[in-house]
């Protein structure tokens, strides 16, 4: 690793959108910004299928579409990004240093919008056969699967919204949800209900995966009476929930589910620190809330960047 050191107003970890809208409003409004991730920017939003509730978005893009946009658009006001892999977060006196496996980096503040990572049911078979018919992104893996039976898991906007985009590569669909009620918005669970390629099994729970070398089957165990039923499918989409990616700032306060305190203008305890997006404590998450945390940290940033240089 060389320890470049280069120094930054505005040090943004994680670039889903949250970090592509923060990178663009700080990068505009002057401050110097470097986005780092681990991965393409886009994050979760990348595997949306057809985004068509972001306000003032119509016709619907892509999520792909959506997060290039959101790219060039950062790029294009001067923000940096790259692909890097953040290793740790320092405060080194007013300054953060952040190690990466390549460089090193200082920026006068940080901006944390790593997001939050599929959560695994833990069954038997679901780690040995992930890759070989068990998937957590309908998008990236369905086509693998045109024209086959699928079961999926979940019971909340994203396991309707997968189901959905899975119906139009098979007509051999079903949803399986613990509850007796699917938690999706109104309009996303009706419209899943209303799919006639798409079957739901309520009150049932993943027992196990079976299947030697790929998926062949799924038992299902009824959460009203404990029977165990056995069903032949050639892959299993898992959505049930997800992770908050702290892994970095294990030191913040966070709430029962283990997501970040902020206030309302993401700022956590620690000055000059600030979270956004799918990472934050907060009471809904949609692409719309992530980028409304993000230009709200940029705006945050900024005034604690300039307070501080007016200090110096």
């Amino acid at each position: 690793m060389s320890d470049t050191n280069e120094k930054f107003d505005y040090i943004i970890i994680g670039a889903g959108v949250a970090g592509l809208a923060s990178a663009q409003y700080a990068a505009r409004g002057g401050l110097k910004t470097l986005v780092i991730d681990v991965s393409i920017p886009g994050g979760q939003a990348l595997t949306i299928p057809t985004l068509e509730n972001y306000p003032g978005v119509y016709p619907a893009l892509s999520g792909t579409q959506f997060c290039q946009n959101m790219r060039d658009q950062a790029e294009g006001f001067g923000a940096v990004i790259i692909q890097s892999e953040v290793q740790s977060i320092d405060k080194v006196g007013s300054d953060f240093k952040i190690v990466t496996r390549k460089d090193s980096y200082i920026g006068t503040c940080v901006l944390i919008a790593t997001g939050a990572e599929h959560r695994k049911l833990g069954v038997p078979g679901e780690d040995k056969l992930e890759g070989r018919g068990v998937s957590y992104c309908a998008t990236c893996d369905g086509p693998f699967f045109r024209n086959r039976k699928i079961f999926v898991i979940g019971g909340g906007d994203s396991a309707c919204d997968e189901a959905m985009y899975l119906s139009t590569l098979t007509d051999d669909v079903t949803l399986v949800h613990r509850r007796d009620t699917l938690r999706a918005q109104k309009a996303v669970a009706d419209r899943l209900l209303a799919n006639p390629k798409v079957k739901v099994i309520f009150n049932a729970k993943v027992k196990e995966i079976k299947g030697e070398g790929r998926v062949q089957s799924i038992e299902l165990e009824d959460t009203t009476d404990g029977s165990v039923t056995e069903h032949q499918c050639d892959a299993v989409f898992i959505f049930a929930g997800m992770n908050p990616v702290t892994q970095l700032v294990e030191m913040l306060p966070k709430d029962e589910g283990g997501y970040i305190k902020t206030d309302d203008d993401m700022k956590t305890l620690m000055p000059g620190l600030y979270a956004a997006g799918d990472i934050r404590s907060k009471s809904f998450r949609q692409v719309v809330t992530a980028v409304s945390d993000g230009a709200i940290a940029a705006h945050s940033a900024g005034e604690y960047v300039r307070n501080l240089k007016a200090k110096i």
